[in-house]
C-alpha cells in the first residue's frame, strides 16, 4: 500500500482526540472560570478535534441571558510533549443559542418621532430623496440678462446716452451673480426633494391625513372647501394643505385636499323652524260657562209676545 493511499484513507475517517488533551476537563474548566466567574460554567458537553493534538472542551454558560452558549477552551500539546497547555477561551452561540437579532443600520432603524432636541440626523450624499438645487456656477448663461455680454452692452448704452464729462459720471454698477440673487431670494440651496422625495412625501401625508381614512370618510364635506386650509406652494399643493383649526383632529398638519373632519368651516347645522309649545291646561279652575246668555246683557233680543209665530 502507498503513502497516498494510507493518506488518503486517514483523511476520510475521522480523528481520534489526543489522549492528554482530551483529559484535560478539569484544566480546561479552571481555565473557563478563570474567564467567567465560578458557577457561571456548567457541565461538561463535548469534546472537538481542531487538529493534531489540539482540542477544545465545551462547557455550558449558566449565566442569565446567554441560554444555549457554550464556554469553549482550546487546549494543545506539543510533539513528544507530556504537558497540555492552553490555547484559548471564549464564549460561543450552540446549536440552540438565543442570539440577538440581525444589526440593522442606523438609518433604517430610524422612525418618525425618534428624534428630540439637540439630536441632529445626517442626510447621505446620495439620499435618492433630494436632489442638486443650484448646479450652476457664478456666471449666468449666456441668454440671461446678467450674461456678460449684455452687460457690456448696457454699459456701452449708457455711455452713448450719458451727458457730461466721462469723470464726472458714476460709475456704473457692478451687476450681481445668479448665485447671489438666488441666495438673495432664499432660493440658494445645495440640494431639492427630487421626484422621488416628492412622491414619498406625497404618500406618507395621504396615509395620515388622507381620503381613506375614517375620519375623511365620516366627515360631512372635504378640506378643499374648508376655510381654515392654508394652502401651500409647489407641486404638492394641488393635492395638499395645511390645517388651521385649533380644534380638529390635523391642526397645523399638512392634510389632503379630499380629508375631512366634523371641525368643516360649513358644517354648521342650521337652526329648525320654531314650533309653538304644547297648550297648557289647567285642571284645578272651572271656568262658568252659561247656556243660554243673560238678557240684560244686550246681547240677544227679547222675543216680542205679539210677534206673529207663524202658528193657526
Amino acid at each position: 500500500m502507498s503513502a497516498a493511499t494510507t493518506r488518503s484513507r486517514t483523511q476520510r475517517t475521522p480523528r481520534t482526540p489526543d489522549r492528554l488533551c482530551a483529559e484535560a476537563v478539569g484544566f480546561a474548566r479552571a481555565a473557563a472560570e478563570e474567564a467567567a466567574a465560578p458557577g457561571v460554567v456548567g457541565e461538561h458537553v463535548e469534546v472537538v478535534v481542531e487538529g493534531d493534538r489540539v482540542v477544545t472542551h465545551l462547557f455550558e454558560c449558566k449565566e442569565p441571558g446567554y441560554r444555549g452558549w457554550r464556554w469553549a477552551v482550546t487546549v494543545a500539546r506539543a510533539s513528544r510533549a507530556k504537558v497540555v497547555t492552553l490555547d484559548e477561551t471564549v464564549l460561543l452561540p450552540g446549536p440552540d443559542a438565543l442570539l440577538a437579532p440581525e444589526w440593522v443600520p442606523w438609518s433604517e432603524r430610524l422612525r418618525p418621532g425618534d428624534m428630540g432636541p439637540g439630536d441632529l440626523l445626517p442626510t447621505d450624499a446620495d439620499d435618492l430623496r433630494l436632489e442638486p438645487g443650484f448646479t450652476g456656477e457664478d456666471a449666468p448663461p449666456p441668454n440671461s440678462v446678467l450674461s456678460e455680454e449684455l452687460a457690456e452692452r448696457v454699459e456701452a448704452e449708457d455711455a452713448e446716452v450719458t451727458d457730461g464729462a466721462p469723470a464726472e459720471i458714476a460709475p456704473t454698477p457692478a451687476r450681481g451673480s445668479l448665485a447671489a440673487v438666488a441666495e438673495e431670494l432664499g432660493m440658494r440651496r445645495a440640494r431639492v426633494l427630487s421626484r422621488y422625495g416628492l412622491h414619498t412625501a406625497a404618500d406618507r401625508w395621504d396615509e395620515g391625513y388622507g381620503a381613506k381614512t375614517p375620519m375623511a370618510q365620516a366627515a360631512p364635506a372635504s378640506c378643499v372647501s374648508c376655510g381654515f386650509l392654508v394652502p401651500i406652494g409647489g407641486s404638492l399643493g394641488q393635492a395638499f394643505g395645511v390645517c388651521a383649526n385649533e380644534f380638529g383632529p390635523a391642526d397645523g398638519h399638512v392634510v389632503s385636499l379630499s380629508y375631512g373632519c366634523g371641525g368643516h368651516s360649513e358644517a354648521a347645522v342650521m337652526p329648525k323652524p320654531p314650533r309653538p309649545a304644547p297648550p297648557v291646561l289647567d285642571e284645578t279652575k272651572l271656568d262658568p260657562l252659561p247656556l243660554h246668555p243673560a238678557a240684560d246683557t244686550g246681547s240677544v233680543t227679547p222675543p216680542d209676545a205679539t210677534e206673529d209665530l207663524g202658528h193657526s
